[in-house]
């Protein structure tokens, strides 16, 4: 790797951070709602997953009794 002097560097990272495009204000919402969703899915599946592992363990447990 080549050794860059701090100068250098500096102006790299310059022109490197002009590149950056930052999102609207309505990518932002949109991108927002979207995260909800997907989290509050996530969330139902994995409390279904749970409920259905743990009835089958509970029925796995109560066999021996």
């Amino acid at each position: 790797m080549a050794k860059v002097s701090p100068a250098e560097f500096v102006r790299q990272v310059r022109q490197e951070a002009s590149k950056v495009t930052w999102p609207s204000r309505k990518e932002t919402g949109i991108t927002t709602v979207m995260v909800f969703i997907m989290v509050t899915l996530a969330a139902i599946f994995f409390l279904l997953v749970d409920l259905g592992l743990s009835n089958i363990v509970r029925l796995i447990l109560n066999l021996g009794s």
